[in-house]
This record gives C-alpha cells, sequence and structure tokens, in this order.
C-alpha cells in the first residue's frame, strides 16, 4: 500500500511501491492530463510538480514520491497557474497540446521561483519540455506575457 497525495487529496494505493507515478496518476486515478511521452524522463511531457518542483513522474518510483505533495495539470491553481493559461490561451500556445501539461506545470514552477525571468531563465527551466510541434517562441512569449500580467 502506498499513500500518495494528488492535488490536496490523500490516495492510499495498492500498487508495486516500483510503479512509475505517471501509470499510478493515469491509469489508478484517472487523472489523464499528465501524458506520457518517451518513457526516459527526456521529453517532459509526464511532468508533474513534487512539493513545487518539476519532477518527471514516467521515472519516479510511487515509493518516492510518497509524502510529497502532488500537483498534476487537473489540480494546478492559484494566481500563477491562472496568470500561465490567461497567456497559454492569449497567445495561441499550444498546437497539437500534447506537451502543454508538462509545458505549464514547468512555467508556473518557474514563475513561482522567478517572478521575472530573462529568456535564459526561462529557456534553461523549460529546455527539458519537448515541443514537437516547435512552438518554443510561443512558449518563451506567454511565459512573460505571465509575469506582466502577476506584475501589474
Amino acid at each position: 500500500m502506498v499513500t500518495l497525495t494528488i492535488n490536496g487529496t490523500r490516495h492510499a494505493l495498492d500498487v508495486d511501491p516500483d510503479m512509475p507515478l505517471l501509470w499510478a496518476v493515469r491509469d489508478v486515478l484517472g487523472l489523464t492530463g499528465t501524458k506520457f511521452g518517451c518513457g526516459v524522463a527526456l521529453c517532459g511531457a509526464c511532468t508533474v510538480l513534487m512539493d513545487g518542483f518539476p519532477a518527471r513522474s514516467c521515472q519516479t518510483p510511487v515509493q518516492f514520491a510518497e509524502g510529497a505533495e502532488i500537483t498534476t495539470i487537473e489540480g494546478l491553481d492559484g494566481p500563477v497557474a491562472e496568470a500561465v493559461r490567461d497567456a497559454w490561451v492569449g497567445l495561441d500556445v499550444p498546437q497539437c497540446g500534447y506537451c502543454q501539461s508538462g509545458q505549464v506545470l514547468a512555467a508556473t514552477a518557474l514563475l513561482t521561483d522567478t517572478p521575472k525571468p530573462t529568456d535564459a531563465d526561462i529557456d534553461a527551466a523549460l529546455s527539458g519540455n519537448i515541443c514537437r510541434c516547435a512552438t518554443y517562441h510561443r512558449i518563451r512569449a506567454a511565459v512573460h506575457q505571465a509575469a506582466d500580467q502577476l506584475e501589474a
């Protein structure tokens, strides 16, 4: 039995402690906003926040997530998350949308830690989140727009 706190709710899961967090989130709990991409923690589609920091759920065993506050795209809220979502929609960031949950979570974590990021800050924080549609210029612009909205 593994106990996880996801989006503010405690869940007692009867799963193998070595099960990747991604499969517990998607298959056991039905929170399908977190995506499977590469399976080796390189693409960022599986990003969740663990205690506010981006983590690759495809390579994080559930046993290592016990005791952490886990946030998926379904549970992301607050002023920073709202500013990021508004900017994403306002600038038409997504194309296929597959990478967007990981991108939005990573951008929210960045702006929470660095309220006025530079292009270099954005590139460093989101470099591990691959966008197959290559909307990187819109992603960067959306992070700047969200930062400006939060500053106003």
